[in-house]
C-alpha cells in the first residue's frame, strides 16, 4: 500500500478489479508491487504516475479521495480495459467513509445526527450483504496473508459497499480494516501487527454472522451507525491530559488529544486525515479544531479549555459545530486536583474499566525497574503497588519516539514516575506506556509519542538504586489456542490442515481445566483438514465457511479467556462489571 497515494473508495477499487479478464486478474498481484516502485508526482488533486517513460496514469483526486473509475485515467493503448488502472487502485490507501466505526477518522458532522429507527429483523437486502461479508471474509481466512492478494481484497471492498448500502455500517467498516491489515502485511509494514488483523476477521465474522439472526437492540448494536451522534452538552471546563499521535495501516495519521472535566469525565480533541508518519509528528504542533482557539494539540494537553455550546458523541469526542465556542483556560498538574483524583481510583477497578471501555487508559504511579526481553522487543518494568508492569511502546513506527523514550527510561531504575497507559490484554499485567511525568521534575509531563527524552532529563543517581526484576509470570496455557488462531489469518485453512498432531497441546489444556480449547482446536484442525470427494474420487472444494466458523469460535472463546485472565492478574474479578463511566467518559483515538 503506498502511502504517497491519495484514498480510492472500495466500490472504485471493486469496480476495476470485476472488469479484468481472468488472464489479467492473474497478473494484478505483480503489477501492484510494480507499479508501487514508480515514482509519484502530486500536482494539485491530480496524483500522476509514470508507468514507464512513455504512458502515466493519473488519479484525480477532489477533496483527496477517488471516488469514481472514471476519475483512474492510464494513457497506455489498452486503457480503460488495461491492467494499471485497478493495479493503482489496489495500491492505494482504502478511503474511509466518513463517520465509520474503522480505524481513521474524519472531521465530525457539524450538527447533531438524529439515530434512525431499528426495524425489529434483519432486512433480506441486509442478509444478502452479511452473507456476501462472510463468504469473502472465509476466503480472505482461507488464504491466509500471502494468498489474499488484489483480487481476495477487492472480493471484501465489493462485499463492504454492497454491506454500506444496506445499512451495515460496522460490517463494512470492519471489511475495509480487513483490507486494509491484509495489505499493511504484505507490504511488511512496520506498524502491522499480526493481533491487529486477527481482531479485524474476528469483528467481521462475527458481525456477518450475527445479523441474520439478531433483533432488536442486538440488531442495532450489531448494524453500528453510519455517523456518531453529537448531543449538546453545554458549557465544559477541560483539563488537558496528554497528546498522542495517531499513525494507522489505513493510511490515517494526525494526533488526539484527551482532557477531563472536573469530575473525570474523559474527552478527547481530535486530528486525524490521510497521511503518513509526518503528519502524526507535525498535528501535534496544529491548532485545535475546536471554536476560536490558536492553542495546538501540544498546548492543550497541558493548558486548559473552556467550551461554550458543545457537543459530544457517545465516544466522548469533541464535535466542532459553528455553534462551538472556546477559549483557552488555565490548566492543572497532574498532582493536582482535579486531575489528581484520576490516580486515586484503585488499579483493579481502573483494569475492569479499561477492559470495558473504548479507552482502555490507566492512570498508575510506579516505580521503574528495568527491562524485560519478549518478541517483539523490550519492554519496561515497573512496580505499581503489589503489581510488577510491563509497559510496551504504543507504536513501533521509527518516525515515533515510542520505543526510544522507552529504552531511556530502562536506564533509571529506582524512578518513581506517574504514568497514563492504555490496557493492553494480557495474562499478566501489560500496558502501552502514552505519557509519563518527567524523570527530573514531577511536575513536567513527557507524550512519549510526541516528546523525545535526552539522557540529561535522567535525574542524577538514578542508576544507583536498581530494584530486583521479578521472574516472568507463568504463561498461560490459552496461548495454545491462540496460537491456532494466529496461525490460520496469517498462513490460511493449508497450514492447520498438515498432519501435526494437536494431541500434546489438548493434553495439556485439559490438564488445565480448559476442555472446551481443546474441543476448539480439535474441531479447528478437523474443519481445515476436512475434503471430501465425489463420485471418482476427485477432492472437493475445501468448506470456507465451516472453516471460517470453527475459527471464530476459537478467536472469540480466547478473546474471551484473555480478557478474564488479564483481569485476574490485575487484582480484579474476572466477571465483575466494569462500573457505568459518565457520559462521554470513553472513547478510543480514532
Amino acid at each position: 500500500m503506498s502511502r504517497q497515494l491519495p484514498p480510492v473508495a472500495p466500490a472504485v477499487t471493486a469496480e476495476l478489479v470485476e472488469a479484468l479478464s481472468p488472464r489479467l486478474r492473474k497478473r494484478l498481484d505483480a503489477s501492484v508491487a510494480k507499479l508501487e516502485a514508480r515514482p509519484v508526482v502530486v500536482d494539485g488533486d491530480i496524483v500522476r504516475i509514470s508507468v514507464d517513460d512513455d504512458t502515466d496514469l493519473e488519479l484525480l483526486a477532489p477533496g483527496g479521495t477517488v471516488t469514481r473509475a472514471a476519475d483512474v485515467r492510464c494513457g497506455c493503448l489498452l486503457a480503460p480495459d488495461c491492467l494499471h488502472r485497478a493495479a493503482a487502485a489496489s495500491a492505494a490507501p482504502v478511503a474511509e467513509a466518513p463517520g465509520t466505526a474503522a480505524e481513521g477518522a474524519l472531521p465530525e458532522p457539524e450538527g447533531e445526527t438524529a439515530p434512525a429507527a431499528e426495524p425489529e429483523t434483519a432486512t433480506p437486502e441486509q442478509r444478502a450483504a452479511a452473507g456476501a461479508l462472510r463468504a469473502a471474509g472465509a476466503a480472505a481466512l482461507d488464504a491466509g496473508i500471502d494468498g489474499s492478494g488484489a483480487v481476495v481484497q477487492a472480493e471484501l471492498l465489493r462485499a463492504a459497499h454492497s454491506a454500506r448500502l444496506a445499512g451495515l455500517p460496522r460490517a463494512a467498516a470492519a471489511a475495509v480494516s480487513v483490507v486494509t491489515r491484509l495489505r499493511a502485511a504484505r507490504a511488511a509494514d512496520p506498524g502491522h501487527r499480526l493481533a491487529d488483523l486477527v481482531a479485524a476477521l474476528r469483528e467481521l465474522l462475527g458481525t456477518a454472522h450475527r445479523v441474520p439472526h439478531a433483533n432488536g437492540t442486538e440488531l442495532a448494536a450489531v448494524r453500528g451507525t453510519a455517523r456518531q451522534p453529537y448531543t449538546p452538552d453545554g458549557s465544559l471546563r477541560l483539563y488537558g491530559l496528554f497528546s498522542e499521535p495517531v499513525l494507522t495501516a489505513s493510511g490515517y495519521a494526525g494526533a488526539v488529544t484527551w482532557t477531563t472535566d472536573a469530575d473525570g469525565r474523559l474527552c478527547t480533541v481530535s486530528d486525524v486525515a490521510p497521511g503518513g508518519p509526518g503528519r502524526a509528528t507535525g498535528a501535534a504542533d496544529r491548532a485545535v479544531r475546536i471554536g476560536d482557539t490558536a492553542l495546538t494539540h501540544r498546548e492543550l494537553s497541558r493548558a486548559g479549555l473552556a467550551v461554550s455550546g458543545a457537543t459530544v458523541s457517545p465516544t466522548g469526542r469533541l464535535g466542532a459545530g459553528a455553534a462551538v465556542r472556546a477559549v483557552r483556560a488555565s490548566g492543572a498538574a497532574w498532582t493536582a486536583e482535579p486531575l489528581d483524583r484520576l490516580w486515586r481510583v484503585p488499579v483493579a477497578e481502573q483494569a475492569v474499566r479499561a477492559l470495558g471501555a473504548g479507552d482502555g487508559l490507566l492512570f498508575l504511579d510506579v516505580t521503574l525497574v528495568g527491562t524485560v526481553r519478549e518478541a517483539g522487543g523490550d519492554c519496561l518494568l515497573a512496580r505499581c503497588g503489589d503489581l510488577t508492569i510491563r509497559l510496551a511502546a504504543a507504536h513501533d513506527h521509527p518516525a515515533l519516539p515510542h520505543r526510544d523514550n522507552l529504552r531511556l527510561l530502562a536506564d533509571a531504575p529506582g524512578t518513581r514516575l506517574r504514568v497514563i497507559a492504555r490496557l493492553d490484554p494480557a495474562p499478566h499485567p501489560r500496558a502501552l506506556l502514552l505519557a509519563t511525568s518527567h524523570p527530573a521534575d514531577p511536575e513536567a509531563r513527557v507524550d512519549t509519542g510526541l516528546d523525545r527524552l535526552q539522557r540529561a532529563d535522567l535525574p542524577a543517581g538514578a542508576a544507583a538504586v536498581p530494584l530486583p526484576a521479578p521472574d516472568a509470570p507463568d504463561e498461560a496455557p490459552v496461548h495454545l489456542l491462540l496460537r491456532r488462531v494466529h496461525q490460520a489469518a496469517s498462513g490460511g485453512r493449508r497450514v492447520l490442515a498438515l498432519p501435526t498432531s494437536s494431541s500434546p497441546d489438548t493434553r495439556r489444556l485439559r490438564r488445565a481445566a480448559l476442555p472446551t480449547a481443546a474441543d476448539l482446536i480439535d474441531d479447528l484442525h478437523r474443519a481445515a483438514a476436512d475434503r471430501g470427494r465425489d463420485a471418482f474420487g476427485r477432492l472437493l472444494p475445501a468448506d470456507t465457511e465451516r472453516f471460517a466458523l470453527a475459527w471464530l469460535a476459537a478467536a472469540v472463546y480466547s478473546d474471551e479467556l484473555s480478557r478474564a485472565l488479564c483481569a485476574a492478574a490485575w487484582g480484579a474479578d474476572p466477571s465483575a462489571e466494569a462500573p457505568a463511566p459518565p457520559v462521554g467518559a470513553v472513547g478510543s483515538p480514532v
